[in-house]
């Protein structure tokens, strides 16, 4: 069944809109191939703030970001990984608020050498978050850091805890901002060296399980069933695993040629991409064992696809 995007998204550029109690979203003016329409960042608290994704580090953006703030203390400015369209503006942010910068561990230069991919590794945080540290942003106000690389090695999301507001049975409300590792207008790219599937898709279980179903994405408009949503792009990673087994039976080894094979309607921009998801399948087969170092299948297709080791039917009941 194919993944059923979200795609209906009303925004204005540049401009602070909340989007829910004590949640502003600002969406930056840097669209493109990989951002969509451009980087939401968001602003969360209502006495004392924090800024989660600050994205990228254009007057503009900056401007309408501070705009939003409206002179009131800012306790963090947090990242969820080092793209271009993501970091950035966490410099002149911090420089105007005096607010620290939180975030995972920087990548290593030498490591971001090994590809070509948008990084920044001028931003450094000031703190540095391990998995499931909680800041207080304001009384009653949490954010837990949860590490979930695959997209990127230093990718964190951020589940929020408002215990001031409550669903239904008085539990307290909680969001999770997604980042890049799960947007509702398209699948996320795994790209390597430094993009890892088996890594994404271990972390896509994690959120799973979490105490969430509202999600709040990098890009694009909220994910109101992330549970669900979740088991559909796994669901998504086994077909195109079954696709790509598919292709090297037939003796077609090259992920370029596979996209061809593969993917219909694709943009000819987004075809390097796909080639790096498809090369990251390639790379989790032959991490299980299942590829000869010529790219050769050790099992059959079904007996394959009986050894997928993730189950998309897991029960998303926990978020809810």
């Amino acid at each position: 069944m194919p993944i059923r995007f979200i795609r209906d998204f009303e925004f204005r550029y540049e401009t602070p809109e909340m989007v829910a109690p004590a949640i502003t979203r600002v969406v930056a003016r840097n669209p493109k191939d990989y951002t969509w329409i451009g980087t939401n960042t968001w602003i969360v608290g209502d006495d004392r703030l924090a800024i989660i994704d600050p994205g990228p580090a254009q007057s503009e953006h900056v401007e309408a970001v501070l705009e939003a703030i409206a002179g009131r203390p800012v306790v963090g400015i947090f990242i969820t990984h080092s793209h271009n369209d993501h970091a950035p503006a966490a410099l002149p942010l911090a420089k105007a608020t005096g607010a620290t910068i939180f975030g995972h561990s920087p990548l290593d230069p030498m490591i971001a050498d090994l590809t070509d991919e948008d990084i920044d590794l001028s931003v450094v945080p000031d703190c540095r978050l391990g998995d499931r540290a909680r800041l207080e942003i304001e009384e009653g106000l949490l954010i837990e850091a949860v590490h979930t690389p695959g997209h990127f090695p230093n990718h964190l999301c951020y589940l929020l805890h408002d215990l001031r507001r409550s669903h239904e049975g008085g539990v307290s409300r909680r969001m999770l901002f997604s980042g890049d590792h799960v947007m509702g207008w398209a699948t996320t790219v795994i790209a390597p060296p430094l993009g890892n599937l088996e890594h994404y898709l271990d972390s896509l279980l994690r959120l799973q399980r979490l105490p969430v179903t509202r999600y709040l994405p990098s890009h694009g408009p909220e994910i109101p069933d992330g549970p669900d949503y979740v088991r559909q792009l796994i669901a998504h990673r086994r077909f195109r695993e079954s696709q790509i087994v598919e292709c090297l039976e037939r003796g077609v080894r090259d992920p370029a040629e596979m996209v061809a094979r593969m993917y219909e309607g694709l943009s000819p921009r987004l075809e390097k991409a796909a080639a790096l998801s498809v090369q990251a399948h390639l790379d989790f087969l032959a991490a299980r064992g299942l590829l000869t170092r010529e790219g050769v299948p050790t099992l059959s297709a079904r007996r394959i696809a009986e050894s997928w080791p993730y189950n998309e039917l897991e029960s998303s009941s926990g978020g809810r």
